[in-house]
């Protein structure tokens, strides 16, 4: 059903094309898988379970850890499945997932119509009417009334798993954001919001760094490898292709779902 995957099926170590020498080093005996923004894409998403599993069953035995950074809702038309297989993984491996933009919207429009308005125009629509609202519900209802609808429908697990969800992982010499950091500020001292919502300062900052940072957040048409920053948001709600890096030791390895009726191509999204 899928096309263009970029999988390591056949053997037990990357192919040449895919891995990337780095300066940066995840600790002995870790291995850490990190999965860019999904957005309601349960079709790739299941794909890249599968695939992530073979990959780490095909390598030595380590110590892995899979991070989702975040993103997982909105925009695409199965963020109910996506917080459900994300909880199924979690209860077999250690899955850790951090909070994006789209988690702050969706949690805050339960209780404020102003980010409801603004949550409703960048993929909310789909994300509320991926669990039990029907459009016959859905259309003429007010702002308070679609909370009401939110509050029932969701179940408390989901949103529990959306308020468990964390701002920043460091694994040895790499640092896991949704969006990305400040320069000028110590990682403890980082704020939710750069974290969760930055662009510009973060891409623009030459500071140099002792880690790299592994991000999602703002889409490019391939992923962006550089000694000290990783993105790989490739904008999957919209072109089908969801990304993830495989680390271990100071190697790094691309692995790639494509669903086979998407078109991949340059999108710019908030």
């Amino acid at each position: 059903m899928f096309k263009n995957l970029r999988n390591l099926f056949s053997s037990s170590q990357p192919t040449a094309p895919d891995i990337v020498s780095a300066p940066t080093r995840v600790p002995a005996g870790e291995r850490v898988y990190a999965i860019g923004d999904i957005h309601g894409r349960l079709d790739v998403f299941e794909t890249m379970i599968a695939m992530i599993d073979a990959d780490d069953a095909a390598r030595h035995p380590a110590e892995t850890t899979v991070i989702l950074l975040g993103d997982l809702v909105d925009r695409g038309p199965a963020s109910a499945g996506v917080i459900a297989a994300a909880r199924a993984w979690a209860a077999r491996r250690t899955v850790r997932v951090l909070a994006g933009n789209h988690e702050e919207m969706f949690l805050a429009s339960m209780t404020d119509e102003g980010t409801l308005r603004h949550f409703l125009r960048y993929g909310g629509r789909e994300t509320l009417l991926s669990y039990p609202i029907s459009m016959d519900e859905y259309g003429p209802a007010t702002l308070a009334e679609l909370q009401d609808l939110m509050r029932d429908r969701i179940p408390a697990a989901d949103i529990a798993f959306l308020l468990g969800m964390e701002d920043l992982i460091r694994i040895g010499d790499y640092v896991f954001v949704h969006a990305g950091i400040r320069a000028d500020a110590p990682l403890e001292d980082q704020v939710t919001g750069d974290l969760r919502w930055i662009r510009g300062e973060f891409f623009d900052d030459p500071t140099p760094r002792d880690f790299a940072v592994v991000h999602g957040h703002t889409i490019t048409p391939e992923p962006e490898l550089s000694p000290h920053r990783i993105g790989i948001d490739t904008g999957a709600f919209a072109t089908g292709c969801l990304t993830a890096i495989g680390l271990q030791g100071t190697d790094r390895w691309l692995i790639t779902a494509q669903g086979e009726n998407d078109a991949r191509h340059a999108v710019e999204f908030a």
